[in-house]
Formats: C-alpha cells, sequence, structure tokens
C-alpha cells in the first residue's frame, strides 16, 4: 500500500502547511491578545491614555467598561437632538380618516330628451314599369347598380318590403326599423 510519500518535496511541503495551519489555528484560540486585557478602573484614563499613544479611542472600550458613573458628555449630546415627526400618530393603529370631497356643482345645462335618431332613408329609386298596365303592375328598383324586379308583397335586397305600387308612387317599408317611405313614380 502507498502512502504518496514517494515524492520528498511535495511531502515535506505538505507537512510544514499542516504545522502553519496548526500554530494560526494555536494562536486564534489562545488567551493572549490585548483586547483580552483588563479594563482600567476609569475609561476616561483609558481613553486619553490610547490617544497619547497614537490609538484611536475605541468607543467599544467605553461599553465594555464596568464604571457605573455618568458620562455627562454623552447626555449633553442626546439632550440637543429633537424629534421632527411626520405628524402620524405611532401610538394608533387606525388610519388617519379619509378627506371629505367638497359638494360638486351640478350642470346648468338642460337635460336633452332621449329621442331617437331618425331611421335612414331608405336609398332606392324607381326606375321603371314591367308588365302589362291593366294587370299587376311590377316595378323596376334602382339601388346604385343594382336593379330589381318587384310588385306588392315582394321583399328586395333582404330589407325592403314593397307595401303598395299606387297610380303616381311606391309605399316601401324597411322591415329592419319599421321604416316606412313613399318613392314618386317619375323617370327623371
Amino acid at each position: 500500500m502507498k502512502l504518496g510519500t514517494e515524492n520528498k518535496k511535495k511531502t515535506i511541503f505538505a507537512g510544514v502547511l499542516v504545522l502553519l495551519a496548526a500554530v494560526l489555528l494555536v494562536r486564534n484560540f489562545s488567551g493572549g491578545h490585548e483586547e483580552n486585557a483588563p479594563a482600567p478602573s476609569n475609561a476616561g484614563t483609558a481613553a486619553r491614555a490610547g490617544a497619547k499613544l497614537g490609538h484611536k479611542p475605541a468607543r467599544s472600550l467605553m461599553a465594555k467598561s464596568l464604571d457605573p458613573s455618568l458620562q455627562f458628555d454623552l447626555l449633553k449630546s442626546s439632550e440637543d437632538l429633537t424629534y421632527k415627526g411626520t405628524g402620524r400618530n405611532i401610538f394608533r393603529s387606525e388610519a388617519p380618516p379619509p378627506d371629505i370631497p367638497k359638494a360638486v356643482k351640478p350642470d346648468v345645462q338642460p337635460a336633452k330628451a332621449n329621442t331617437p335618431p331618425p331611421p335612414p332613408p331608405i336609398d332606392l329609386k324607381f326606375y321603371g314599369f314591367a308588365g302589362p298596365r291593366n294587370g299587376s303592375k311590377s316595378i323596376f328598383l334602382l339601388k346604385g347598380e343594382d336593379i330589381f324586379l318587384a310588385k306588392e308583397g315582394d321583399i328586395v335586397d333582404r330589407r325592403y318590403k314593397i307595401v303598395h305600387v299606387g297610380a303616381s308612387s311606391v309605399e316601401i317599408q324597411d322591415v329592419l326599423t319599421n321604416n316606412t317611405q313613399t318613392i314618386p313614380l317619375s323617370t327623371g
């Protein structure tokens, strides 16, 4: 069974690294640091002594001090602070009452009557007669380019019913809107 110790340089280098790691672990967990040293009896003298030595006076050193005397300089600095709130009461869990809207003036204009719009005009035009003069009258009606042949009772263009064919006019009803119009019989 081989342990991997054939290369002597690698084995020595690994041993040095393990020894160095062990020394660092022991040093970190040992109690010989300056931070763990007992605090002096007066925190103010310790801060001044640290300032003379070139160290910054650590605020954490004053907090760790067991000196029960009042520090008036810290109390004085806290007296000068003023609270500028937002006006909200932090001790109430209710929301502030909503703003009451002001009354809106009604429109002065009179209301328009809801009359339905007039029905669209029937766009059929008389084009001519068909059949004998004495028999049933059939007429030609024109819509755009379309020409329709109809007599009384017929429905033209799936929308217009021929109600009555007279001597001088034709009565046509729009089936969709129930609008009735009279179209004169004149070829012009």
